[in-house]
């Protein structure tokens, strides 16, 4: 192995904490560029996190964020699939870094399963109403991309993360479960505002 491809290897590994092998490969797979081999990660940290989506994440920490004026705070239960995951101090980090993203950006949903469909409807509805002057073969384009910004708004997974534009909370999670090779879930949270 050539030492440019270890000092990539190790950069790669100081930057998403996946294990060395995994890093190796991502690097192969993408001719050496770091910032491809990072979403190649997040790939695979996804495929993972498919697979072993019948896994029970049976253990799990509650974790919370109080804003430093006592004025909005924020309650998130993160679960994965062992108790030795589970007391890991970097799980315990993603578990505040989510419930810092949501006390921040105030998620209405988890994700966009979980959106019910009625207000999924309406929103569709409202959209419709603002373009109704524009054919229809452009109302159906235009409406699913301010769907996708929509869901960027109020699907805690689609929100682009508040340390790091370039990851979406669904990414963060992707990655840990790289990381550590087990399911990764957020199961609730919950935002409490004194100004709501």
């Amino acid at each position: 192995m050539d030492k440019e491809l270890l000092e990539k290897i190790k950069k790669l590994r100081e930057e998403t904490g996946a294990p060395i092998g995994l890093c190796k490969e991502a690097l192969e797979n993408t001719n050496g560029n770091i910032e491809e081999a990072k979403k190649y990660l997040i790939k695979k940290g996804e495929a993972l996190l498919e697979k072993r989506g019948e896994k029970i994440a049976g253990q799990g920490i509650i974790e919370g964020y109080i804003h430093f004026n006592g004025r909005v705070g924020a309650l998130v239960e993160l679960r994965a699939e062992t108790d030795f995951v589970a007391k890991n101090p970097e799980f315990k980090q993603l578990a505040h870094e989510v419930a810092l993203q949501v006390a921040t950006m105030n998620p209405k949903y988890l994700s966009r399963d979980a959106i019910p469909q009625e207000v999924l409807e309406a929103k569709k509805e409202e959209l419709m109403a603002d373009i109704k002057d524009k054919p229809n073969d452009i109302k159906e384009k235009i409406v699913e991309g301010r769907l996708e910004k929509w869901f960027e708004e109020v699907c805690l997974l689609e929100q682009k993360y508040i340390k790091d534009e370039n990851l979406k909370i669904k990414d963060l999670i992707s990655n840990f479960a790289n990381k550590c090779g087990e399911k990764i879930e957020i199961r609730r949270f919950v935002r409490l505002s004194i100004n709501d």
